[in-house]
């Protein structure tokens, strides 16, 4: 099934759910920064309170792949896709007066490091590691934007979350959007002991746009471990929050898109 027939699926799976809900969904890809202006248009509002940066594709394989602007996929779609659609966005996100950026990270950030001569891995490729790494971009730019954005004044909050170890084989059913095999449900057994589901992993996200007493610049994730359990604030590595760091990807992420989102708010 296209994403697009999926998104059709969701909306009436959630309809269904939740009588009365207003769902409206568009056509994007965020690995084509060319889909991407005009989202804002399809979407037909003049305000928005929330957006949630929860793109993580991983792309197996030894071969590297590009995007439609000739960026590395990963990097393109976990990263500069998001970059460049908050950047499009930001004036909505205004408009509402107190908009939250839900930046969706991952745990196998933790243990990689950027590498700012190469970060579209164009000279180390291996997959679980460009992964990583443009996870890693993503929580960066989380917390750069949100230094950014009490710089600037604006009411708008930046805070980046995690799902922990979040698995298919330990998430319920939900059809016709997912069934979960007997197969699935064995192999959950073990995993469980650590892990949870994508609808427990889901938690931590939905409380970030949520709480109001969650505010910008915070980390989110599971409590046990950080892979399984009930949402709770996180104290974040240091090499997720490196200004200098951050500074150099955003400087990167500009250059690439053509976008700095901060100069995409009204003055």
């Amino acid at each position: 099934m296209s994403g697009w027939g999926k998104a059709a699926l969701a909306e009436r799976a959630i309809g269904g759910r939740v009588p009365g809900a207003r769902l409206r969904w568009v056509r994007m890809d965020l690995g084509d920064l060319g889909s991407l202006a005009g989202v804002v248009g399809e979407l037909g509002v003049d305000r928005l309170d929330a957006v949630v940066l929860n793109a993580g594709v991983l792309v197996s394989g030894r071969e590297r792949r590009v995007s439609a602007q000739g960026h590395e996929l990963m990097f393109a779609t976990n990263h500069l896709g998001h970059f460049a659609l908050v950047g499009h966005l930001a004036p909505v996100l205004a408009a509402g007066g107190n908009g939250r950026v839900v930046t969706v990270g991952s745990f196998a950030a933790r243990s990689e490091r950027m590498d700012l001569d190469d970060v579209q891995s164009e000279v180390d490729y291996r997959s679980k590691r460009t992964y990583a790494r443009s996870k890693l971009a993503q929580m960066l730019f989380g917390f750069e934007l949100d230094r950014r954005l009490r710089a600037r004044g604006a009411a708008i909050a930046s805070i980046v979350a995690h799902p922990g170890g979040a698995l298919d084989s330990l998430t319920p059913s939900r059809p016709p959007l997912f069934v979960r095999t007997a197969a699935e449900r064995v192999r959950g057994l073990s995993a469980g002991v650590l892990l949870h589901g994508k609808h427990a992993g889901a938690r931590t996200i939905v409380r970030a746009v949520l709480d109001a007493d969650i505010d910008g610049g915070q980390l989110w994730g599971p409590r046990v471990f950080g892979l399984r359990g009930q949402p709770h604030r996180e104290t974040p590595h240091a090499h997720m929050t490196d200004p200098d760091t951050a500074v150099t990807v955003w400087a990167v992420s500009s250059a690439l898109t053509g976008i700095d989102p901060i100069g995409r708010l009204p003055t």
